[in-house]
């Protein structure tokens, strides 16, 4: 589950003081009652464990396993914030244009690649997203509209801007834990 980690680095960064709880009891609990709608048993089928184990993750007598953590912490990240706050928050952004404020650093040490291209610079890409941008990460429900909206922010950036064409979104690749939002 490599790169679920954007998902909630994202949200954590344009929501800050929608945070996912610390302790996974807290997380297990929020995660079953806002998600699954207080089911035990419909999340135990999600996460491959008896309902039996859900319990005891909100109860405390038990933590989850580390294959459970991840998704866990990317479920509770989801659950806090609602439909209607992000796009409230997408609402805002769109409306501050072409500089909302909202900028995404995008390390290329080691695994940014641009398709054709063998030339490589060791250097980090610094994004200043539109406010366009910014509302669609908002209203992203999953990590890979993430990588779109992302990937669409580098081919402006490569493309100097709107004015000009030749590089899309599918034409980069990179390591989406070397990827900050601030």
């Amino acid at each position: 589950m490599a790169g679920s980690k954007m998902f909630g680095r994202v949200r954590e960064a344009l929501f800050p003081s929608r945070k996912a709880p610390v302790q996974t009891v807290t997380q297990a609990g929020h995660v079953r009652e806002r998600k699954f709608a207080g089911s035990t048993k419909a999340m135990a089928a999600a996460y491959g464990v008896s309902p039996r184990t859900v319990l005891r993750w909100i109860d405390g007598t038990r933590h989850p396993a580390p294959t459970h953590l991840d998704k866990l912490r990317l479920d509770a990240v989801e659950v806090q914030t609602t439909e209607r706050g992000r796009e409230r928050k997408a609402k805002q952004l769109a409306k501050l244009g072409a500089h909302s404020g909202v900028s995404a650093r995008v390390g290329r040490t080691r695994s940014f690649d641009i398709r054709g291209s063998d030339a490589v610079r060791a250097r980090d890409v610094h994004l200043g997203l539109t406010g366009d941008q910014a509302a669609a990460l908002a209203r992203a429900q999953d990590e890979s509209e993430m990588r779109e909206i992302i990937g669409e922010a580098l081919a402006d950036y490569f493309n100097g801007g709107g004015g000009y064409a030749g590089f899309t979104a599918d034409d980069f690749d990179y390591d989406v834990d070397d990827l900050d939002l601030n």
